[in-house]
């Protein structure tokens, strides 16, 4: 006798979560709401059904919104009318349609519908953290992308700006200051600007640096003394740290190059049935030297449809975990995804 009340109870529990995670999602999840997100979704596959159909009265009550008395007496009737398509949906089995959330939240991910699953899938073994790319905004209004891994220092004072590249690579915006030159420093080749924008990446060895705008001075120490090089948008240069001797030279850099250099900086990822070993592919273009391997073949050739942030990769992962049944193994930097068993 206490069963069905009992059940009730839990049925409308999970309604309840589920018109709520609505409501968040509309107005985008933080990233520790995207956790709790993914962990709710994947602990059990009704949470997903409950979702849809939340998600599917919220859009209907969107479209009704769109209508004003002005329009007509009475509402269009095909603002109540279902979707012409389903917003999520799992296709013949190996696919899988992702809605997509605010961009803060990293990975773009909303409402699924889980394959059969005998029992929900455990929590994953957390993977060692991979260093983020981040965004520094400087006292002066400069703002500084570092790639995974780099370093810098500010040292401002009243005559100039300095910035010292201890490791790695970044991109940086600079303010218009013209009493005070923007210097970034890095294995002491110094690259000096006004007001432009460019990208220093400090290797073992060399030193390059690539100009989007404006122009900037690259002084080189060498063993005759300094030389500078003059770098307009669109050009590029090597400073070679174990040669004084070598002079660098600016190089044209085309469209297609700069944006193979520059395709670590974060943006959106747009895939529509895409096969999981394209996404991969993607990936692995935006975030070297992370390297996502999959050697399941039936695993690769899984489509899905999503909006992902290119630099979340941990976030990816996780998705994949939730919603592919996945099991990533990570080896230094390569990342090898398999069908968890």
């Amino acid at each position: 006798m206490n069963q069905r009340p009992d059940k009730n109870n839990a049925a409308d529990g999970v309604e309840e979560q589920a018109a709520s995670w609505v409501l968040r999602t509309d107005r985008g999840l933080t990233p520790s709401e995207q956790d709790e997100f993914l962990l709710w979704l994947s602990t059990d596959r009704k949470h997903g059904a409950a979702l849809a159909r939340h998600k599917r009265n919220w859009d209907r009550l969107n479209r009704l919104g769109q209508w004003l008395p002005e329009h007509s007496p009475q509402p269009n009737r095909d603002l109540l009318a279902p979707p012409p398509r389903p917003i999520f949906r799992l296709l013949a089995g190996r696919r899988i349609w992702l809605a997509p959330l605010a961009i803060a939240a990293g990975v773009a991910i909303a409402f699924m519908v889980w394959p059969e699953r005998a029992h929900a899938p455990a929590t994953p073994p957390e993977l060692p953290a991979i260093a983020s790319i981040t965004s520094r905004t400087l006292e002066d209004g400069s703002v500084v992308e570092l790639n995974r891994g780099a370093v810098v220092t500010a040292l401002f004072s009243p005559v100039d700006r300095r910035i010292l590249l201890e490791r790695g690579e970044a991109h940086f915006t600079v303010a218009k200051d013209s009493a005070r030159p923007f210097i970034v420093s890095a294995g002491g080749v110094a690259v000096r600007a006004v007001g432009t924008v460019f990208n220093v990446r400090l290797h073992s060895t060399a030193v390059d640096v690539l100009v989007t705008e404006g122009s900037v001075q690259v002084h080189q120490p060498t063993g005759s003394g300094p030389q500078s090089l003059q770098l307009s948008a669109g050009e590029r240069t090597r400073v070679l740290l174990d040669d004084q001797a070598q002079v660098p030279q600016a190089m044209p850099v085309t469209p297609d190059q700069a944006e193979a250099i520059l395709a670590w900086q974060p943006r959106m990822l747009e895939f529509t049935e895409t096969p999981l070993l394209g996404v991969v592919t993607e990936f692995n273009r935006h975030n070297a030297p992370i390297r996502l391997v999959v050697p399941d073949i039936a695993l690769a050739r899984t489509e899905m449809s999503a909006s992902l942030r290119s630099d979340n990769v941990e976030g990816f992962i996780r998705l994949l975990e939730a919603g592919f049944g996945v099991r990533a193994e990570r080896s230094g930097d390569t990342i090898t995804l398999r069908k968890a068993q």
